[in-house]
């Protein structure tokens, strides 16, 4: 009876592994999304407005090289939503729009942060 057993658990641990360690890795690369978000957000708040949108077009590309394992596993619509958040923040950087700009970045670092939690091992999102 252990014999039949043994591989469905093993499966099932080796499934919960990898759970954990997307939950993990989501949480991390969403981190250093929001850590450059506030990067960006210092600088404009310095008006220097040059590397304000450098630095949120580095974090853009950072996002957009993630974007196949992205897909993978999360949910669509939540990375459309930081992808049109992104776009808007960068149009707002390149006008100096300074209070649109802080909004944007500060809606977009929500998105992250509920990106990084839809991907938590949590009784929430398992039920």
């Amino acid at each position: 009876m252990t014999r039949r057993i043994l591989p469905p658990l093993v499966i099932l641990i080796l499934i919960f592994a990898l759970a954990l360690e997307n939950g993990r890795y989501m949480g991390a690369e969403t981190d250093r999304w929001q850590a450059q978000l506030h990067e960006a957000e210092a600088f404009s708040r310095a008006e220097d407005w040059t590397s304000a949108a450098e630095t949120l077009e580095a974090s853009y590309r950072d996002w957009s090289r993630r974007q196949v394992y992205l897909h993978i596993v999360t949910e669509h619509d939540a990375l459309d939503d930081a992808e049109a958040m992104y776009r808007r923040a960068m149009a707002f950087a390149s006008v100096q729009e300074d209070s649109e700009f802080r909004a944007e970045l500060a809606d977009l670092r929500t998105q992250l942060r509920l990106l990084a939690e839809m991907e938590r091992v949590s009784l929430k999102n398992i039920l």
